[in-house]
């Protein structure tokens, strides 16, 4: 039986990859998502972006210090209902902390906050791991992952 992935060329002979460059979230209220992840995730508005077409822009943000970047798109004629990960594109997407304790301190300081967040999902199979997931103000929700391999 043939697998998907040896209907693929090898990953061998595809260019390098070297990461997420980073990830653009269509919101709903580019206010008050910026406010958001600002308070909650410590995220700084690097720069303002204005989309090639019509009059839709976004709100770059980083986490100084780190590789992380995060486009907060606003789109004047975007659906504004709220995210469902049951719909095809996006179902959440993952933050990677550097070890087993930050997970801790990320519950502590969500719970802190009034940010509601799901039980610590730890394990050691297939590897070692935990997460701690939330969600945004759309509903979009967010990892918060070591791998600890």
């Amino acid at each position: 039986m043939t697998t998907a992935l040896e209907t693929y060329p090898s990953t061998q002979t595809a260019p390098a990859l070297t990461g997420i460059q980073h990830l653009g979230l269509t919101v709903r209220d580019i206010v008050a998502s910026e406010a958001w992840y600002t308070e909650v995730l410590g995220l700084v508005r690097a720069f303002v972006e204005p989309h090639g077409t019509g009059d839709g822009y976004a709100v770059v943000m980083t986490r100084p210090g780190t590789g992380l970047f995060m486009g907060l798109d606003h789109h004047p004629g975007a659906d504004a209902t709220m995210f469902s990960e049951l719909r095809t594109g996006l179902d959440h997407f993952a933050i990677q902390v550097a070890s087993r304790e930050d997970i801790d301190q990320w519950a502590t300081r969500l719970e802190a906050m009034g940010v509601e967040h799901g039980a610590l999902y730890e394990t050691t199979e297939p590897v070692r791991r935990a997460q701690l997931t939330f969600r945004d103000p759309d509903g979009i929700p967010i990892e918060l992952f070591w791998f600890g391999g």
